[in-house]
């Protein structure tokens, strides 16, 4: 049983469930808005949860050994604030309840994370949060090797609904956690056997206690309203050596009794009759938004049950030799890591001096050979394209699982959208730095989990190799030339597509020291000259865009390019300065850093003269830097359709994508 254990409150533990019964109903009634029924469904097994076994503390929301939980059926969010009220968390107030899903409250329809109210990961799409939690538990596993015992070693659990279970990320994450044996996992399944269109077995009769034992997980099947039942299901999961899942069996709206039991409950207010209807049958004859004094006293009590055990674990922290608290601290600050400017600074010249010409993909191999030995945090991993994706630096052991987390390398297997969002769980739960790797096709796969990561403002680094046609043979199913403009229009992500080899370690820096968000780096598979030949201390790519190489004599044409296109774009600023037309070439790496710069800077590096972009993809999005669509000294030279299959050069010309065509879209508008 967790350390967090105590006598069983003095209030019935129904009693206290129908605590959350009576706010879930009436903040949903006050919103005309909300989904009552699970709340009111799982109030027991909840109430079980926090009040006997959950490790946490109301008081230290971000202490680092808290258990998480994770209530994967966001669409119940009246469920997590009304225990964050009822178990004392200060920010969230009885006024916070009333104002439910109102703009501007701490109380929203879906709520993302926020650790102070005791949200770790609560969100909207169906299937996130059950694999977001396999993160969680496996970065716990992995801090739990560098750190020991005495620092971190706490379970993660989920309250998961039927629609997170037949969401297909659910089936990759959980497969994955069974390989892994991740056993500090506990899943609550909401099993209710209702859905939004009505009754699960319209659409859902697996056997998924079965499923799940093929995983490698341990499962059990209790009557979710028999808080017994429930405690002794978790306590038998905590002693396991497999991850668990726990089938409660419930009545979605229990206690309504006209709508409990069906679909009219999911997601609609109960209605005033109803409520009033539901408050005589539970016995609960209070106001709205009223707890009585002596069961809001029970769970304010059940929020102070792991005060000895965090001032133990202070104790054991302050105790701790300087230099480890140090590396145990930073890991857990979620800061930037130590020496990572000198690390970088150090390939940057030597590259630049070596020049070699190596596809980006290599050299961000090249580039974690570095920083991976150097900087313990990072964990990398590649759906199974390690030799592709180059995201295995040398020397780096597997993280192997059933009690061997001291890697630092994750073999996710053909998960690319599980693996999206164990990367998501890991940046969650803190320690850990994930990085994973995939082909930038894939990124539809993980593209629900990159979003959630740029909304919830996660330190997930996306690595997308084979990022265009370049990728030649495979042909136009692998090759990706919607996909950049796709993440470009993601809020709050960075796209990141390095044209050599030194913007390829300036992209890992900009990645590793962005703390609030998500990055994506789009790398080749083909092999590119280094362009940046003269070392310069300054990230240069941390603006976003700047002039890779000036023209000579008056700028009459400025070639805008990012990636491996940078290269072509060298190549007609050649030929244009041969003919006496002076040309300057724009990298541009980032078009958020870029476009996050001032107005002046930008103008002087577009230039005032005639503009030509090249990328080996789709125009959409470039227009901003070119001018409106349809300007007659703009161009654009790149693809307006899918690709082929041939050798990469072959496609080139085929597309008309080469260093003539950009000269003859220069001369034809001076």
């Amino acid at each position: 049983m967790s350390a967090a254990s105590a006598a069983t409150p003095p209030a019935p533990i129904t009693t206290m469930a129908n605590a959350i019964r009576a706010l879930s109903m009436d903040a949903v009634e006050a919103a005309k808005s909300g989904h009552p029924g699970m709340p009111m469904g799982m109030a027991d097994v909840a109430t079980v949860l926090f009040t006997r076994f959950l490790k946490f503390n109301p008081k230290q929301p971000a202490w680092a050994d808290r258990d998480r939980f994770i209530l994967s059926a966001g669409h119940g969010s009246m469920l997590i604030y009304s225990l964050g009220y009822l178990t004392g968390y200060e920010r969230m107030t009885i006024d916070e309840l009333k104002r439910f899903r109102q703009l501007g409250s701490l109380t929203p329809g879906h709520p993302e994370v926020d650790p102070s109210l005791g949200i770790e990961m609560t969100t909207g799409p169906l299937g996130q949060g059950v694999s977001t939690a396999v993160g969680f538990a496996l970065a716990e596993r992995i801090t739990n090797a560098r750190f020991g015992d005495d620092l971190i070693n706490h379970y993660t659990y989920v309250i998961a609904s039927d629609g997170d279970l037949m969401e297909g990320v659910s089936h990759e994450a959980c497969s994955l956690a069974g390989h892994l044996g991740l056993n500090r996992l506990i899943v609550l399944w909401d099993d209710n056997h209702i859905s939004i269109d009505g009754s699960t077995d319209l659409s859902f009769t697996d056997d998924t206690p079965a499923r799940f034992r093929s995983y490698g997980w341990n499962t059990a099947t209790v009557d979710g309203h028999d808080p017994e039942a429930v405690a002794k299901a978790i306590e038998a999961a905590q002693d396991s050596d497999k991850p668990t899942l726990i089938a409660c069996r419930t009545i979605i709206g229990k206690g309504a009794p006209n709508k409990a039991n069906t679909h009219g409950c999911h997601g609609s207010p109960l209605g005033a009759d109803e409520v009033a209807a539901t408050r005589e049958n539970l016995g609960w004859p209070h106001e709205a938004f009223v707890v009585p004094q002596d069961v809001l006293d029970a769970w304010r009590a059940s929020g102070t049950r792991a005060d000895a055990a965090y001032a133990d674990w202070a104790e054991r922290v302050a105790a701790m030799d300087p230099s480890a608290r140090k590396a145990f601290e930073a890991a857990m600050d979620r800061g930037v890591p130590a020496g990572l400017d000198e690390l970088i600074g150090a390939f940057k010249k030597k590259v630049s001096e070596d020049r070699p010409s190596w596809a980006t993909r290599v050299a961000s191999g090249n580039v974690l050979d570095i920083l991976v030995p150097a900087l313990p945090e990072m964990i990398g991993g590649s759906a199974d394209l390690t030799p592709s994706n180059n995201t295995k630096a040398k020397n780096t052991a597997d993280v192997k699982g059933r009690g061997e987390f001291n890697g630092r390398y994750v073999r996710y297997g053909v998960r690319e959208h599980g693996m999206a969002t164990v990367m998501n769980g890991m940046a969650l739960h803190g320690g850990v730095i994930p990085y994973g790797g995939t082909f930038m096709q894939f990124a539809d796969y993980c593209r629900p989990s990159i979003r959630l990561a740029a909304l919830m403002k996660q330190r997930s680094i996306f690595v997308m190799t084979h990022d265009s046609i370049g990728l030649g043979e495979d042909g136009p199913t692998h090759q990706p030339v919607e996909h950049l403009a796709a993440l470009r229009a993601i809020p709050n992500l960075l796209t990141l597509r390095p044209a050599d080899a030194v913007e390829t370690a300036e992209c890992w820096q900009i990645a590793l020291e962005r703390v609030n968000g998500p990055s994506v780096l789009a790398l080749t598979r083909q092999n590119v000259p280094t362009l940046r030949t003269e070392h310069a201390a300054e990230n240069r790519s941390a603006r976003g865009g700047y002039v890779i190489l000036e023209a000579e004599g008056e700028r009459k044409v400025t070639l805008l390019a990012t990636g491996s296109e940078v290269s072509l774009a060298a190549e007609a600023r050649k030929a244009l300065q041969a003919e006496g037309i002076g040309a300057a070439v724009v990298s541009i790496p980032s078009f958020e850093l870029f476009e996050a710069q001032d107005d002046a800077y930008k103008a002087s590096v577009l230039g005032s003269g005639v503009r030509v972009a090249v990328e080996a993809a789709i125009r959409q999005g470039w227009d901003r830097w070119l001018g409106y669509p349809g300007a007659t000294a703009v161009a654009f030279i790149g693809m307006s359709g899918f690709g082929e299959s041939a050798p990469y050069q072959e496609l080139y010309k085929h597309f008309g994508i080469t260093a003539e065509a950009v000269v003859a879209a220069a001369k034809a508008r001076l």
